[in-house]
């Protein structure tokens, strides 16, 4: 494992509750904590995630639960965060309304939630075990003090999910499944992550390519999205967010190592919507 010294640090941290910058300025600990450590580390030389084994996971400024039958929130969705994030900053509806797709544990509807508490943030997720992670979690973070987040079992394709919020919504994250089949992974994510998580396909869009009806759907008139998707793909959500002249300053980011990671881009009006647009506001100008 590449990065098994980390581990073993981040293991011991945990054990001890010490930041692992501190690790050198503990004392010296007793037999019953070598052997717990002992049991941690066999776990995480079986190839067992990191995360399962200290029980949470970071996003943003907040830990969340994870464990077997949910997804483990990756490093790389931190840069998603951190682009929604700033696209609130900027946004001048309030509250804004959020809403995450494939939201799996919660981790990124609940940190934007966290950073952000005048938001109204909305969430969806497919599989039941995910989604009771994604309940233990939002639970918790409202007994912390966190804004409460709207939680919501559905298939993030089909047409009819979330009428009640077409055209409302100013900001979409997803993470959504999108690794193409047949991909070999490490054991931490074939063995342990769940594979309707992962996989998407032959060419990992399976998910992706009918979820962009619903966000040009639910976003409203300036609203933007953020998708994550393979790094073997990024190209092709761009284009297929390009092809679609509801949609505009489409643009690709990447990831901390240089891949492409994700694919931003704002809902534009269409012509008959601007014209639409413009006939309701003469109309309330005239009325006024």
């Amino acid at each position: 494992m590449r990065s098994s010294r980390a581990d073993a640090e981040l293991l011991a941290a945990h054990l001890l509750g010490v930041e692992r910058t501190r690790l050198g300025l503990v004392p010296l600990v007793d037999e019953s904590v070598i052997d717990a450590y002992k049991k941690m580390v066999d776990q995480r030389a079986k190839r067992i995630p990191l995360q399962y084994i200290l029980g949470t996971a970071a996003m943003g400024d907040i830990d969340i639960e994870v464990g077997p039958g949910v997804f483990v929130p990756r490093p790389e969705t931190e840069l998603l965060l951190g682009w929604a994030l700033a696209f609130l900053g900027s946004c001048d509806q309030h509250p804004p309304v959020v809403l995450d797709l494939c939201t799996g544990s919660g981790a990124l509807a609940l940190a934007i939630a966290n950073a952000r508490p005048d938001a109204v943030v909305h969430a969806v997720e497919l599989e039941p075990h995910a989604l009771a992670w994604a309940r233990r979690n939002a639970d918790a973070r409202e007994q912390a003090g966190d804004a409460p987040i709207r939680l919501y079992q559905g298939d993030v394709t089909d047409r009819t999910l979330l009428a009640g919020l077409e055209g409302g919504v100013d900001l979409i994250v997803a993470n959504p499944p999108y690794i193409p089949e047949g991909v070999e992974l490490e054991p931490e994510v074939a063995d342990h992550d769940p594979h309707s998580a992962l996989f998407a396909g032959p060419d990992g869009l399976s998910v992706i390519k009918p979820m962009i009806s619903n966000v040009a759907r639910w976003l409203r008139i300036g609203g933007a999205v953020g998708i994550e998707h393979d790094d073997s793909n990024g190209s092709d959500v761009a284009a297929l967010f390009a092809s679609r002249r509801v949609f505009g300053e489409v643009a690709e980011h990447p990831d901390l190592a240089g891949k492409p990671r994700f694919v931003v881009a704002r809902r534009v009006a269409t012509d008959i919507e601007a014209q639409r647009a413009g006939a309701v506001a003469e109309g309330e100008r005239m009325g006024g």
